[in-house]
């Protein structure tokens, strides 16, 4: 059975930091491309951060790049997200996501909330 549980969501200051994980299992986790999205109330999902199979190569929306970082190990089978420098509005449910060709697996999400 496919899970990818989500972790490490809460309720962070501006300028705080927050590390998201994702852990998997079901899969053969080393050959996914593992991407975190966040979607905010009436809004799309959307992508935050990439690491492509392997880990050596990620990629981050312009919204996020110098303040979040993506990384996988792929022993354990885990994706993780850190999160720097934290504004308002990055306040969404964050969505840990496994691709590989056409199959797309979800976790359930973590509601990450920046406020003062």
């Amino acid at each position: 059975q496919v899970q990818l549980v989500e972790s490490g969501g809460g309720l962070v200051q501006p300028g705080g930091s927050l590390r998201l994980s994702c852990a998997a299992s079901g899969f053969t986790f080393s050959l996914y491309t593992m991407n975190w999205y966040r979607q905010t109330p009436g809004e799309e999902r959307k992508l935050v951060a990439a690491t492509i199979s392997g880990g050596g190569s990620t990629n981050y929306a312009d919204s996020v790049k110098g303040r979040f970082t993506i990384s996988r190990d792929n022993a354990k089978g885990t994706v993780y997200l850190q999160m720097n420098n934290l504004k308002p509005e990055d306040t969404a449910v964050y969505y840990c996501n496994a691709r590989f060709s056409s199959i797309n697996y979800w976790g359930q999400g973590t509601q990450v909330t920046v406020s003062s």
